[in-house]
């Protein structure tokens, strides 16, 4: 690889670490091609874009991406493989989903909204990260309980009121 075509590659590993709040590294060596090709298809299916990429310079576009992440660099051996997401858990559901068929790819480490989490043993705590709409969802729930609660009230003793009323409209007759 020329230093022209390094650099390209460097200039756009740091654009998508800026663009995006979560990414994993993981290891997706030693599976065939066929694997290879339903990960990948998996993963575009769950809009998650995996990039396979040299250690040297993705290290050099995480130094130049304006971050913090220093406690990465020492996972950076070996063959790497980069899952970006939107959703800081879709890319732990998808290894786990793929795992029932195959032992790959192994979770080296991920980087979610500016936290650290290295090892393959964090995967289980990853998928029960919940996404920031997850969240808004469940605040939202939570804020429109006690509304539900008194409309509900309001309404049920409003049948009682009425009911009441014309129960003693009929005794008065």
């Amino acid at each position: 690889m020329r230093k022209e075509e390094k650099q390209a590659v460097i200039e756009s590993m740091t654009q998508q670490l800026n663009e995006n709040h979560n990414f994993y590294l993981t290891d997706i060596s030693e599976l065939n091609a066929e694997k290879t090709s339903q990960l990948r298809r998996l993963c575009f299916r769950s809009d998650i874009k995996l990039v396979v990429v040299k250690n040297t310079l993705l290290r050099k576009a995480m130094e130049n991406a304006g971050k913090e992440y220093s406690e990465l660099y020492d996972i950076l051996k070996g063959a790497t493989s980069v899952m970006f997401a939107e959703a800081g858990n879709a890319p732990a559901k998808l290894i786990k989903e793929f795992r029932k068929t195959s032992d790959r790819p192994i979770l080296k480490g991920a980087y979610i909204e500016e936290s650290v989490y290295i090892g393959d043993n964090q995967l289980d705590f990853l998928i029960s990260i919940k996404s920031k709409n997850e969240l808004i969802a469940d605040l939202i729930a939570l804020l429109q309980s006690p509304a539900k609660n008194v409309v509900g009230a309001l309404q049920s003793g409003g049948h009682k009121l009425s009911g009441i009323l014309q129960t003693l409209s009929e005794k008065s007759e």
